[in-house]
């Protein structure tokens, strides 16, 4: 196990002092601490990896200096246009150093949403022809590898990926965590949501624990789960999912439970479901001010006015709620207006410990719900 002080020490003694990119669960205990070391300005976590870029080849640009952006291997999707088409050799040649979680390494069991992910990790970067190394676990040897990874890129002056298997860096508790006065949970607030929506209703749920939580309660409801499309990967993408489902469907309300940070990720998304304004559109964002699942820290949703950037993309209804009585009121107002609307719940970062994950697979999910959609149509 390579303790992530020593990590961080041996970048700054290669003059490596700038960090953006992801959080990630591989990742947390290294982006903890320099999340608690580095002043927020030189540790940028962004809205997706293909920013993050963005931001370290306008770094490197302005100082000379080489940056690290940091992901789980799923990010990669979104920073191959950048990697290829800013930073590689052929066009602007800027260097950086990534650091690459290995969600769903071959041989170790993991959720359905990282096994590709994780069995096509190394192929990627050979497709964009960018040298990689896997992080030893033991110290002195990871170490040197990363002296040496430095020193390729500084000779090169191109960059290079350091791939990180799961429990190879050490365990440190981020002290500065993300700031959050409000008690309602996420999951207290959903369980509102799901007991005022009607029978021949649809949800799209974003990835991360607000997808568990939804199935959970399902179950203990005795409920099935057909009407509820589990988003478990792709980040971001839930709302457009919730769109495209919500035109084929016009009579039926088509609610997308989204989190902050995947609305950030993709927040141009709204631009569309704005302008083509379904009626039947209900957007509804469980705000916690945090990347809960990977490390709580902090997104920038709190400092947004999201009510606000909601409306002035086209949503005719927007709501904001930080407690049950208000989420009750948006609701039962939601229901009685044209959509695209919007409802914002301010929660706490508090999710169970014992929380589980879906028994069904995502192929089965996806059928019962397609089956579902496909019967109350015909109906």
């Amino acid at each position: 196990m390579v303790d992530v002080k020593k990590v961080y020490d041996a970048l700054l003694a290669k003059g490596i002092n700038f960090y953006t990119g992801v959080p990630d669960s591989l990742l947390k205990n290294f982006c903890a601490y320099i999340m608690d070391n580095v002043p927020r300005e030189r540790n940028i976590i962004a809205a997706n990896e293909g920013a993050a870029l963005g931001i370290a080849a306008g770094y490197y640009m302005g100082t000379g200096n080489i940056p690290v952006v940091y992901m789980q291997n799923s990010g990669i999707g979104n920073a191959v246009n950048p990697l290829l088409s800013l930073m590689d050799e052929k066009v602007y040649n800027l260097p950086v150093l990534l650091f690459i979680g290995w969600r769903g390494e071959p041989g170790e069991k993991d959720e359905p949403q990282h096994i590709k992910q994780g069995e096509v990790t190394e192929a990627l970067l050979e497709a964009m022809q960018i040298p990689y190394d896997i992080l030893e676990p033991e110290e002195e040897v990871a170490l040197c590898q990363i002296e040496k990874i430095i020193q390729d890129i500084k000779k090169t002056g191109s960059s290079r990926a350091l791939i990180i298997r799961k429990n190879i860096l050490g365990d440190y508790k981020l002290r500065d965590k993300a700031i959050n006065p409000y008690i309602l949970s996420r999951e207290e607030a959903l369980k509102i949501i799901i007991d005022q929506l009607g029978e021949n209703d649809v949800v799209v749920s974003t990835t991360g624990k607000l997808s568990r939580e939804l199935f959970e309660y399902r179950e203990s409801l005795r409920q099935g789960h057909e009407c509820d499309f589990l988003t478990v990967g792709s980040m971001g993408h839930s709302c457009s999912i919730a769109l495209g489902i919500a035109l084929v469907v016009p009579g039926r309300n088509v609610y997308c439970l989204d989190g902050d940070g995947a609305f950030i990720m993709h927040m141009g998304a709204i631009s569309n479901i704005g302008d083509l304004a379904p009626e039947n559109y209900h957007h509804i964002i469980f705000n916690n001010g945090a990347h809960e699942s990977v490390g709580a820290q902090p997104t920038v949703a709190f400092g947004l006015d999201i009510p606000a950037i909601f409306k002035s993309c086209g949503y005719k209804a927007t709501f904001l709620a930080e407690n049950i009585e208000d989420i009750k009121i948006a609701l039962r107002e939601m229901q009685l207006v044209i959509g695209p609307t919007l409802l914002e719940i301010r929660v706490g970062i508090n999710s169970r410990e014992n929380l589980g994950r879906p028994t069904i697979t995502p192929g089965e999910n996806k059928k019962c719900f397609m089956n579902y959609l496909k019967e109350k149509h015909e109906s």
